[in-house]
């Protein structure tokens, strides 16, 4: 799954990489290193300008609610549990259905966050002996190929959808909500590109980590992805595979980053070991 990442990249560094032709300064968001649900996170979309007259879609950076409210829902309650929307069912069930066909996005990322929990303290929890068992935090992110200057850019493939608060107004201005999730895929199973860096019994997979991933898109499948002239489901759904295995790679963080009120580029800070003696 994807219930946490990090996302440091500024609006301009973020235009550059996406060639965003159209992003509001006053929407600039500050770096932040342990983005959670519920909070605002920039969306790459194409899209024609609200109010033109143009009808090209028009490459926009945008901040979005992280949490998909469906446009038929009566609250906005539910989206605190839509933050994730599996490939493989997400051209069929009705909450992602009709974004799937016209509203997608990409959601950039430094990487992702997620939690292994010990084989020592899993028994315990078993036993009877810890009701919460401690976790250990990873952080994911692709890999670099010794040529950038630059780490690259976790692109997720995500949706958005607009909700129509009907309790006020047509002019006030959080009448309109614009939301989106991250869509996920089967983690790999194949090496993890640093894997024979990982410390003896710790992860050798994504899968050993988490049985599932947020989905990141390569750069030549952007455009494709966010094209909304693109409708045909089985055409897109072909856009849904995994990059190529060895394409991530992972390492321990500190536990601080369990706590959301924690943030800064500390939390990515690699741990010389787990804080965990064994993992697995």
């Amino acid at each position: 799954m994807c219930g946490r990442y990090a996302a440091s990249r500024g609006a301009e560094d973020l235009a550059r990489l996406f060639e965003v032709e159209k992003w509001e300064p006053a929407e600039a968001l500050a770096p932040d290193w342990n983005v959670a649900p519920t909070k605002q996170v920039y969306a790459v979309l194409d899209r024609p300008l609200k109010g033109g007259d143009d009808p090209r879609p028009v490459r926009q950076l945008r901040t979005l609610k992280w949490g998909l409210v469906p446009g038929w829902a009566k609250t906005p309650d539910m989206g605190v549990k839509m933050i994730n929307a599996r490939a493989e069912t997400v051209h069929e069930k009705p909450a992602y259905r009709r974004p799937f066909a016209a509203r997608r996005c990409l959601l950039p990322a430094d990487g992702y966050y997620e939690w292994v929990t010990a084989q020592g303290e899993l028994k315990l929890e078993q036993e009877g002996k810890r009701k919460r068992p401690r976790k250990q935090p990873y952080f994911i992110a692709p890999t670099t190929d010794g040529s950038a200057d630059e780490q690259p850019v976790l692109a997720m493939a995500g949706l958005y959808e607009f909700w129509r608060d009907k309790t006020l107004p047509d002019d006030h201005p959080q009448a309109w909500w614009t939301t989106c999730t991250v869509i996920t895929t089967a983690a790999e199973t194949t090496p993890l590109a640093n894997a024979d860096e990982l410390s003896e019994g710790g992860p050798r997979s994504l899968a050993d980590i988490h049985p599932r991933m947020p989905l990141m898109l390569t750069p030549d499948r952007w455009d494709a992805w966010l094209d909304p002239s693109r409708t045909d489901s089985e055409q897109l759904r072909e856009l849904l595979t995994p990059p190529p295995p060895g394409t991530m790679r992972a390492h321990p963080v500190s536990t601080d980053v369990s706590n959301v009120r924690n943030n800064g580029p500390h939390l990515l800070k690699e741990l010389p070991a787990p804080e965990e003696e064994t993992l697995f």
